[in-house]
């Protein structure tokens, strides 16, 4: 069973993924030109979409420069 932090992390986590897919799509982009950008597999970027993968702020940063989008947009 899931205690109450797990389920707020990934609930946060699959609210997070759900933006990036929004904004990849809205930018006309695929996961595998994100991927490219970022130098990472498909399946990855895959996973940060569903909210199965925990990213660093890092790579929030990263994220949010290959999709040309304010790091608050993806955490709105």
């Amino acid at each position: 069973m899931m205690n109450a932090r797990a389920i707020m992390s990934k609930d946060i986590a699959e609210k997070f993924g759900k933006r990036v897919r929004v904004i990849r799509l809205e930018k006309g982009m695929s996961q595998g030109d994100i991927a490219k950008k970022l130098n990472v597999g498909i399946s990855y970027i895959s996973k940060i979409e569903r909210g199965t993968a925990n990213m660093s702020l890092k790579n929030i940063e990263r994220l949010a420069k290959a999709l040309k989008a304010p790091m608050g947009e993806l955490i709105k």
